[in-house]
């Protein structure tokens, strides 16, 4: 399969010029396209099972999953060249044997679950189950960062209030390691960053009213985090109630009971008293 080249570069608006400029070879380019083409499949699979292992989890609300199709993965590897020769040198390339190692996301899978706290279950369920090459928590300026701190994982602080922790996970699914980013974040969380990644893909710039309004939608979104988890602390709270009272009843009623059998049972006592005992134990208690 050959990569189209003029096609290409008129659906990513890209000129020519800036690969000659930048020195990016399109046959190297091609070459990864056929590469990536020839493992897409496994990948899917891959991507496949790793989700159905997440879903069994009691804390995942949810489970989404794709799998980088070969047209985003070069535009990608051409968009990413200028940052991979900042960070390895100007010498740097994208070549068939370095491009999995470099573009961490041919593998994507979100996990959505409900309330913030649930989230050190699944942290703690995906760290056991695969390797975990990086994890970066991703917050708003303000937010409370101690449990990533103390568990060491990275904080990035992001302007755009965009939360999300997360994971770079070895599988195999075939000899060849294959590194999948795995996002974990709230139903609330998901419902901004699905907002505010339409907007900017959408919008070459976001005028000031929107960026505004975004703002204030990731504030709600936090806030609606918080007021979930109060509520959840509370019902935690309402059943423990509950269960100790339903307790307490029932030794009540285990008391009751053993106190009418004591009373059936003492020979003292005729028949017309121990009757005349119960009655007015059930009618105290009733």
């Amino acid at each position: 399969m050959v990569l189209n080249k003029d096609e290409f570069l008129k659906e990513y608006n890209i000129d020519e010029k800036f690969l000659i400029d930048n020195n990016i070879d399109w046959n190297e380019l091609d070459k990864i396209y056929n590469d990536y083409s020839m493992y897409r499949k496994s990948y899917e699979t891959q991507a496949n099972l790793i989700s159905n292992i997440l879903r069994e989890h009691k804390k995942v609300h949810s489970v989404k999953a794709r799998v980088k199709d070969e047209n985003h993965l070069i535009e990608k590897i051409i968009r990413k060249t200028e940052d991979r020769r900042r960070k390895y040198g100007q010498d740097f390339n994208f070549t068939v044997e370095n491009y999995k190692d470099e573009i961490t996301d041919l593998v994507g899978i979100r996990v959505i679950h409900i309330f913030k706290e649930d989230w050190e279950e699944i942290h703690n369920f995906i760290t056991k189950m695969w390797n975990v090459n990086e994890i970066v928590a991703n917050i708003r300026k303000g937010d409370n960062t101690k449990t990533f701190e103390e568990l060491g994982i990275e904080v990035c602080s992001r302007l755009s209030g965009y939360r999300s922790v997360h994971y770079l996970i070895e599988s195999y699914p075939t000899t060849e390691k294959v590194i999948t980013e795995v996002q974990v974040r709230t139903i609330f969380e998901e419902g901004y960053g699905e907002i505010d990644h339409q907007l900017r893909y959408s919008l070459n710039e976001i005028p000031e009213i929107l960026e505004q309004n975004l703002m204030l939608l990731n504030r709600i979104a936090g806030s609606s985090d918080e007021m979930a988890s109060l509520i959840n602390l509370l019902s935690k709270n309402f059943k423990d109630i509950e269960s100790e009272y339903n307790k307490k009843i029932e030794e009540k009623n285990k008391k009751i009971l053993e106190l009418k059998e004591n009373i059936l049972k003492n020979e003292a006592l005729d028949e017309k008293d121990k009757k005349l005992f119960i009655k007015n134990i059930e009618s105290i208690i009733n």
